[in-house]
Order: C-alpha cells, then sequence, then structure tokens
C-alpha cells in the first residue's frame, strides 16, 4: 500500500488539525490564486465537519490566512483577522449545503474589485491535502501538488490539439491532462499538470487560442 509521507506525519503548520487548519490554509490560498484578480470580501460557505468545527480548530482563521496568501507554518496566521481587517477584506462565514462532498469542503466566493463574483469549491482530505472540486459552477478535480494548467474553453475540434502543441513547441512535459465537457459543443474544461512551470508567453500563446475563454498556470507551492 503506498502512503504518502504527509498522511503519515502531516505538513509543517500552525494549528491542531491538517485537515481542519493547514489543509483549509491551502484551500484558500489556492482559491486566491485561481482567481487572480484583487477582492474585497470573500464569504466562506462551510459543510460537514468544517461546519461543526470551524471555530474551534481554527479553520476559519487558517481559510482567512490563505486568501490573504499565507502559508500553513508561518507565525502571523494566527492573526489573519486582524491582517485581513487591516488590509480592508471583509469576510464573513456560513453553513452550506454541499451534499455529496466530503466532510471537510468550503464554498469559497469572492466579490473583486471589478464588480464580478468569483466560486471555488474545495476539499481538504487529510495531511494539509487538498482537491479543488469546482471553479465558477465548473466541475474539476485540481489537487495542485504540482505546475496545473487550467484553460476553459469551447467544445471545438482541434482546441486541445493547439493547446498540448503549443505545450510541445516549448518542451513543457505532460505528466497527466483530464479534459471534461457539459455537453457536445458546450462549455469544455481541460487540465493539465505539467512536469515545469509555465512562463506568461506560453500562457499568452495559449489565452489566443481561438474558442478559449479563460487560462491560468496555477503553482501555490
Amino acid at each position: 500500500m503506498d502512503i504518502s509521507i504527509f498522511e503519515a506525519v502531516g505538513p509543517l503548520m500552525i494549528g491542531p488539525s491538517s485537515s481542519h487548519t493547514a489543509g483549509a490554509a491551502r484551500l484558500g490560498r489556492a482559491a486566491a490564486a485561481i482567481v487572480t484578480e484583487p477582492f474585497t470580501r470573500v464569504s466562506f460557505g462551510l459543510y460537514g465537519s468544517f461546519a461543526k468545527t470551524y471555530k474551534g480548530h481554527g479553520t476559519d482563521i487558517a481559510l482567512v490566512a490563505g486568501v490573504l496568501g499565507m502559508e500553513e507554518d508561518e507565525e502571523e496566521l494566527r492573526h489573519a483577522f486582524k491582517i485581513a481587517k487591516e488590509r480592508g477584506l471583509a469576510f464573513d462565514f456560513y453553513q452550506a449545503d454541499l451534499e455529496g462532498m466530503h466532510e471537510n469542503s468550503v464554498r469559497i466566493t469572492f466579490y473583486t474589485e471589478s464588480g464580478r463574483e468569483r466560486e471555488i469549491l474545495g476539499s481538504s482530505l487529510g495531511g494539509g491535502q487538498i482537491l479543488i472540486c469546482g471553479i465558477d459552477g465548473f466541475p474539476v478535480e485540481m489537487r495542485l501538488n504540482t505546475n496545473t494548467l487550467f484553460v476553459l474553453q469551447e467544445d471545438r475540434k482541434g482546441v486541445i490539439y493547439r493547446i498540448t502543441r503549443i505545450l510541445a513547441r516549448n518542451e513543457i512535459n505532460i505528466g497527466t491532462m483530464t479534459v471534461t465537457r457539459e455537453e457536445k459543443g458546450a462549455r469544455a474544461c481541460c487540465v493539465i499538470e505539467t512536469d515545469s512551470l509555465i512562463g506568461e508567453d506560453v500562457m499568452d500563446a495559449i489565452r489566443g487560442v481561438e474558442y478559449v475563454h479563460q487560462a491560468q498556470a496555477i503553482k501555490i507551492d
């Protein structure tokens, strides 16, 4: 049986629980990395065990610290509420119905300076490991343990080919790739894990592919 070192000893962290504290901080940090644009308010919809024990385990503090960009082992994490208020970031928590998701799950809604609302669904799996399950209503599966490319596009012939061709031309090796779609000809999502970082010049080329609506290179560690 394969056991991750994270499952055996857990991550370096501030707080009592790898799932409720370290995982929560990583979820917040991942969500903010996906959103990228500045935001003025964040709303956290907690589900399952997160909703029941978030105050006692410091899940609320860890989530706020995460969206502020803090890592799990930062001493300042414990002061996340104070730091958020100093930066003018409003936040709130509520109980969310996320039936079917992992017990340690959260819906994070960002209210951006441009007036947009961005929604990220994620779960803390234990040992500080996370799973991003949804981005703006589109189901995904991203663990973000390595360099990850997220592309939202129209389901048209040749789009995936052109994206992977750009990566190949720039000698970026693909580790894994998953493609899902709502229905034929509708929205589609491509998640590609790569062995190396994807530079902005490569990202600009991918964003320039016809029928690509959104493309982000995500690396949180």
